[in-house]
């Protein structure tokens, strides 16, 4: 499909959404509302919308490139996402709305002290950037391929007018339009995810029946993993390392529990964060099942990618030697939707908990300003940080090492992997700290996982540090604060 029609539809799809984003912020132009929605949102458009701000265009285009190295082992992992859920929904939701927060890191002073409180925000600021930087440089790489590179525009201009359309997008309504727009986005996306089935499937000659038989006799559909202990893919490190992320990267994450502290009571809350939980199982299937389908579609036409991330993009737009689309065009148009569709939601989710972020854990605007002074300010500051999400973008040509998925999960253990042990420490302890002490103590606390990280294989017997690095980060955070406390009177 040609690259101007092709853009022509992502720029009416983005100006849609802009427009039913600006529909819905009639009303919400109090900090209240752009930053919890008014505790108006039902739970099911809740827990709708969180599937697309989760999925990102990581999800879209890295989850069916993993296929071939991993199989399914990555459902070992959304199994445990379940278990962390079912944590945040009776541990930690209980918690947010007994203080009634705007943002989740105010917490931390009331417990420790200021140090911690501004410790906790900016390390989730670090942490939103950097995957919000990860994955928009995904998304903005492979539009620059198939749309941009050959129209002769600029990948600078293309993250400009990327950046543009997600302020444009979030800067009036905040949660309450989000929670909106980010349903329909979800249904637009497993819409599109559905088609492309649909439509390998008959590229491939295959019904239903076949499709399913060929799945599971291509050899890449292995789910469960018990018999090495070193290997990444064993089932109890996937597992823990499923939950204890999801606690972290959802339950600690101001931008997706700001869509939850937006339902009407706790008890909608917690029954949205579990059908959301329970809807990553199945939604992942059917990025796997992609992925097993693109390999086999890959292995038939002879096309060779140079990292995971690009069989999807190269089967879906690429060409042969002699200029031949690999697929008809409209997969190549179901492609570039739903790489919108999903990187949009995340990005406008991040761009507010940024915004949110900054104003109340840093400015302390929601209890020093009146409603317009905090109107002008969370302006500025969410201009701001759409700008500075601009330039991490145009500064991760680096990260694109493999596939992008493992580069979020190793950033989520050493930045998120703080943020768990603090505030898990403080819930499930009633200990005093030395607050001055928590900052350095965070900070050291990845230093000493990139240490084991890096020689585990040498020290541990063949043993590689995966994806429960984050569990040893927030075990060090915890150790690290328990003797912070050592001496301290009182508990």
């Amino acid at each position: 499909m040609s690259p101007l029609i092709l853009l022509l539809a992502v720029t009416l799809y983005l100006a849609a959404v802009i427009g039913a984003a600006w529909q819905l912020a009639r009303k919400s132009q109090v900090g209240a509302d752009f930053f919890r929605g008014g505790r108006k949102s039902p739970w099911w458009a809740v827990a709708v919308a969180m599937v697309s701000t989760s999925i990102s265009g990581i999800t879209f285009v890295s989850v069916p490139g993993m296929v071939a190295a991993s199989q399914w082992s990555y459902l070992q992992m959304a199994v445990g996402f379940v278990a962390g859920y079912a944590v945040i929904a009776y541990v930690l939701l209980p918690l947010y709305y007994r203080l009634n927060l705007n943002s989740l890191y105010t917490w931390l002073e009331a417990r420790f002290g200021r140090w911690s409180h501004r410790t906790g925000a900016g390390f989730f600021l670090l942490s939103k950037v950097l995957l919000c930087g990860v994955r928009m440089y995904l998304t903005a790489i492979v539009l620059q391929l198939i749309i941009f590179e050959p129209l002769g525009i600029p990948f600078w201009v293309n993250v400009a007018a990327t950046m543009l359309c997600v302020w444009l997008y979030t800067f009036r309504g905040g949660v309450r339009s989000l929670v909106w727009t980010d349903m329909v986005q979800t249904l637009a996306l497993l819409t599109v995810v559905v088609l492309c089935l649909v439509q390998m499937g008959r590229t491939l000659g295959l019904d239903f029946g076949a499709m399913c038989g060929s799945i599971r006799d291509s050899g890449m559909a292995r789910i469960w993993f018990f018999d090495d202990w070193r290997d990444t893919r064993l089932f109890w490190k996937q597992f823990a390392a499923g939950m204890f992320t999801t606690v972290a990267m959802t339950g600690l994450d101001q931008d997706m529990m700001q869509k939850n502290l937006s339902c009407r009571t706790l008890r909608e809350s917690q029954r949205n964060m579990m059908c959301y939980g329970a809807a990553f199982i199945p939604v992942n299937l059917l990025f796997l099942a992609l992925g097993v389908l693109l390999y086999q579609f890959a292995a038939a036409r002879g096309i060779s990618v140079a990292r995971p991330d690009d069989l999807f993009p190269t089967v879906a737009c690429g060409t042969d030697a002699v200029g031949t689309a690999y697929m008809p065009p409209v997969a190549a148009l179901l492609f570039a939707l739903g790489l919108t569709a999903s990187a949009f939601s995340s990005s406008g989710s991040a761009l507010t908990a940024l915004t949110t972020t900054f104003t109340v854990d840093f400015l302390h605007a929601d209890t020093r300003q009146d409603e317009t002074g905090l109107l002008h300010t969370r302006r500025r500051v969410h201009a701001g940080a759409a700008v500075v999400l601009g330039l991490v973008i145009l500064a991760f040509g680096a990260i694109r090492d493999g596939s992008v998925i493992n580069a979020i999960y190793t950033v989520a253990g050493y930045t998120y992997g703080p943020l768990l042990g603090l505030f898990f420490f403080g819930i499930l302890t009633r200990r005093r700290v030395r607050d001055g002490w928590v900052p350095f103590i965070c900070a050291l606390s990845p230093v000493l996982c990139y240490v084991l990280s890096a020689h585990s294989e040498a020290w541990f017997g063949g043993y590689r540090i995966g994806f429960e690095l984050l569990l040893i980060n927030a075990a060090l955070t915890w150790a690290g604060l328990w003797l912070s406390g050592l001496g301290l009177r009182g508990k």
